[in-house]
Order: C-alpha cells, then sequence, then structure tokens
C-alpha cells in the first residue's frame, strides 16, 4: 500500500445532516441511500435544533480551527472550507490520528464560541489520498467552496503549499 499523502476530512453541525438525509448519508464510510422515515425519528429525538454558523462568523471559525490545528498538532493544512453547516479540511500526512485532528478542529471553534449547545455532529468523514492527482483533487475540491463563497481558495496564512511536500518520483 501507498503512504498517505493527505486526509480529507468533512464535519457538519448539529442536525444539519441526520442519518436518512435525502441528500444520502454516509455510515462507516459507506453512502447510504436516503431514508425518510430514519431521518424524521432522529429529527425527533434531537434535544435542540439544527446549528448554523452565521456568515460573518466564517472567516474567524476557520481562523480559530487552523491557529488550533497548526499550535496544537503541528498540522500541515493545505485546503480549509467553513460554511454555515459545515467543514472541509484537507490536511498532509502525519503522526496525528484522524480522530485527534477532527477533535481538535472542533473542539477549537465550541471553546471559542463557548455554545450552551452542541454545535456539531459526533462523527466526521474521513477521504485519505495515497496519490498526487487525489490529493490536488481534494485540495481542489475545498478551495472551489471558498471560490463560490466569494472568497480567496486559501483565506488564511496557516494555508500551506503543497509544492514543498511531494517530490516528483
Amino acid at each position: 500500500m501507498r503512504p498517505t499523502l493527505g486526509i480529507m476530512i468533512t464535519a457538519t453541525t448539529y442536525g444539519t445532516w441526520l442519518r436518512g438525509d435525502r441528500r444520502g448519508w454516509i455510515d462507516d464510510g459507506r453512502l447510504m441511500p436516503p431514508c425518510p422515515g430514519l431521518e424524521a425519528a432522529d429529527r425527533l429525538r434531537m434535544p435542540h435544533p439544527p446549528f448554523l454558523f452565521a456568515r460573518d462568523q466564517l472567516h474567524e471559525v476557520g481562523a480559530v480551527m487552523g491557529r488550533s490545528l497548526t499550535a496544537r498538532l503541528a498540522t500541515p493544512i493545505f485546503a480549509l472550507h467553513t460554511g454555515v453547516w459545515h467543514f472541509h479540511l484537507v490536511v498532509g500526512a502525519q503522526p496525528s490520528e484522524v480522530p485527534r485532528i477532527a477533535k481538535c478542529a472542533k473542539d477549537a471553534v465550541r471553546f471559542h464560541l463557548r455554545p450552551s449547545r452542541p454545535i456539531w455532529t459526533a462523527d466526521y468523514d474521513k477521504r485519505y489520498c495515497f496519490t498526487e492527482p487525489s490529493l490536488r483533487h481534494r485540495i481542489r475540491y475545498v478551495e472551489r467552496h471558498n471560490e463560490a463563497m466569494g472568497i480567496a481558495p486559501q483565506p488564511w496564512p496557516f494555508i500551506t503549499s503543497l509544492e514543498p511536500r511531494i517530490t516528483p518520483n
């Protein structure tokens, strides 16, 4: 097996993408079909309404995540997008395990905002990149999300260029 070059992590905010969602949903890394009954049952059990970030918070949310990941875990961040209901993060391969990276990103925002309710879903999705083209594809995917919001593809100074990290074969 090839070594991991990077990992894309996606996490959603509380209540915005439930099991059974009409867009499909992820279960143990597999895309599952819509199941309206399951989604309705999960929604009924929610003690809080879905959480959305305000648009004017998004840059700050990304900055808090990036500062925490680089300071606490020395995580090389190749791409980051923060949206009102989710984030995409592409990091370089490193000693920290994926659960620790996801927790660090989520906890940084939660600690910074200090909400009196949950803001993140319990889990996240992860996609490993074993080739340079797959890593570049994931990075570009995240950058396009930023551009679609009218911001720069790499809006924070902690974004690391991919060029020095990958050497040609």
